[in-house]
């Protein structure tokens, strides 16, 4: 199983951004997919996650600006990021948790998200 993610650049404050994560693979379902987050010098941290009965959990930093959304015919998940702020500025790493003979996290390569002041 790999994710892909995408969608990532350079956007001004107050700016949008989506990005796109897709799980690609054979003979595997998915509980829930997520998006976390690592600014420089900071630890990885939790922007959102959504299992696959659509119950989502938001980081209380991107409440209200950042919306996470799911095609489960197509194993993708979205992140609709607007109002952006210098301090969104991060490389975000999609994240899935998958049933294949057992269930695994897999995590994808990170896309940059830069938001200039």
């Amino acid at each position: 199983v790999q994710l892909q993610a995408s969608g990532g650049g350079l956007v001004q404050a107050g700016g949008s951004l989506r990005l796109s994560c897709a799980a690609s693979g054979s003979g595997f379902s998915i509980r829930a997919m997520g998006w976390y987050r690592q600014a420089p010098g900071k630890q990885r941290e939790l922007v959102v996650t959504i299992t696959n009965g659509g119950s989502t959990n938001y980081a209380d930093s991107v409440k209200g600006r950042f919306t996470i959304s799911r095609d489960n015919a197509k194993n993708t998940v979205y992140l609709q990021m607007n109002s952006l702020k210098p301090e969104d500025t991060a490389v975000y790493y999609c994240n899935a948790v998958i049933v294949r003979n057992g269930i695994r996290t897999y995590w994808g390569q990170g896309t940059l998200v830069t938001v200039s002041s």
